[in-house]
């Protein structure tokens, strides 16, 4: 097989020629378009089922929440292992799935499951999958440097504004913020006055919700003009929700200031987010989707910040807490600066040595043609350039070269060979006796063979 091979790549020269300039002209564009980043994704194929519950225990958590998704979620196919945690008013369910499972199949799979695993949960309780990216997906992380404005303001702004725009960024699986407070206005009841004025709580809990809607009514014409009817619900201010009626006694309507105060506050909070001691901050986290391009999404966010930029308030900017395109740039730059120098070197050793310019080209011509084919390998399985493949390639130069001059010096010998039997006369092979062990035409006489020495 391999001497057939042989054979046709010798009879037909400008074909694997053209073949070479082909892998060659396919791995350049393979380099291109190769996925960029700085350290290899080795995190599982997971699944995250996300349940939010606030104010119950963990271990209420784990029996009515966490107990019944992990017994459900059993049994689904390419599944390895299903995982549950709970705390404080969360509960987190992870899907590990096989390494071949495609994750948005997996996704849809989870999803199917859920469906039905809902009804075995409190009423109001709804479990949200977590966003496609993987564990290393956190790329980008920043704070708003906004001096004019409080921790509430921040949080309102990253939240309705910068979050939004940076969530159309292709690539972008999900912006996480952090920090600030979320405002929300607050009613403390007083239980005595709810006691003396017999208010339950269920009740002025379904006052505020019944009072902060909007509905619709039906269109009316009048003198050729159509009127939409609806009613305006909304609560827009304190005093508005202060307003808001329980009941009445006696033709006097009891409000929720009577039996209570209201303030606008932020949410309560488990933490903090702190910014190198200097005190809280408020920003967020872009998470990249699974299988993207680190280092070309991290461009696109940029570009993107610079287009939000115009639309803050004045003073306002963004800050750069974590930045991975540095890690890359630095890890693909090392990696790259070092392939150079090892193909330098390696030119100059085997020209030094071979001091034969055809053979050494010979040598030579496989290193480009080796490495560009190997990206495009890369491209094929999902591999992005990183730091371990990229140090890879560059580890396996040597092996390239050595198989070259192994294939050259052994191609060099046979012709030497050939050619000094052919000026010893006869044809080729006529002037050396059989190899030893064998016999002569008569069957009777053995013979020994005695071949030149060859000496690297």
């Amino acid at each position: 097989m391999i001497e057939q091979l042989i054979s046709f790549s010798l009879r037909n020269r400008y074909l694997v020629l053209m073949v070479a300039f082909g892998l060659f002209a396919w791995g350049a564009y393979s380099v291109r378009s190769s996925k960029v980043d700085a350290i290899p994704d080795l995190s599982e194929n997971q699944v995250i089922v996300f349940t939010e519950w606030m104010g119950r225990s963990p271990q209420i958590m784990e029996d009515q929440v966490t107990y019944p998704l992990v017994t459900n979620m059993q049994g689904l196919p390419k599944v390895k292992s299903v995982r549950g945690a709970s705390m404080f008013g969360m509960s987190f369910v992870f899907m590990i799935f096989e390494d071949d499972a495609d994750i948005y199949w997996a996704r849809e799979r989870v999803l199917e499951r859920l469906n039905y695993a809902q009804r075995l949960l409190p009423t109001g309780v709804t479990p949200t999958l977590g966003p496609d990216g993987t564990g290393v997906g956190h790329v980008l992380w920043y704070t708003l440097k906004a001096p004019g404005l409080d921790l509430g303001e921040q949080r309102a702004l990253q939240d309705w504004y910068v979050k939004f725009g940076l969530q159309n960024v292709p690539g972008v699986s999900e912006v996480a913020s952090f920090g600030g407070f979320q405002k929300e206005y607050q009613v403390t009841v007083d239980p005595t006055k709810m006691t003396y004025y017999g208010i339950t709580l269920p009740q002025v809990l379904a006052a505020v919700r019944s009072n902060n809607n909007e509905a619709g009514g039906r269109k009316f014409e009048q003198t050729g003009i159509g009127y939409i009817i609806k009613t305006s619900g909304y609560i827009k201010d304190m005093a508005t929700l202060e307003n808001v009626p329980l009941l009445s006694k006696g033709s006097v309507p009891i409000r929720i200031k009577d039996i209570g105060t209201v303030q606008m506050t932020g949410e309560s909070r488990l933490g903090i987010m702190d910014l190198n001691g200097e005190g809280e901050a408020v920003g967020g986290i872009v998470v990249m989707r699974y299988g993207e391009n680190a280092d070309a999404m991290i461009k696109r966010v940029k570009a993107k910040m610079e287009q939000i930029r115009t639309g803050l308030p004045k003073g306002v900017s963004f800050q750069l807490v974590y930045d991975r395109s540095g890690l890359i740039e630095d890890a693909v730059g090392s990696i790259k600066h070092t392939l150079i120098e090892e193909m330098i070197t390696v030119s100059l050793v085997v020209l030094l040595f071979l001091f034969h310019w055809r053979s050494a080209l010979s040598i030579l011509l496989q290193i480009p043609i080796t490495i560009a084919t190997s990206f495009i390998l890369l491209n094929a399985f999902g591999i992005s350039s990183n730091i371990m493949s990229l140090t890879g390639i560059a580890l396996a130069i040597g092996v390239i070269v050595d198989n070259g001059i192994v294939m050259t010096e052994n191609a060099y010998r046979n012709l030497a060979l050939h050619q000094a039997e052919e000026e010893a006369g006869g044809p080729p092979g006529a002037g050396s006796p059989p190899p030893a062990g064998t016999t002569g035409a008569s069957g009777s006489t053995p013979t020994t063979t005695l071949t030149p020495a060859y000496h690297e």
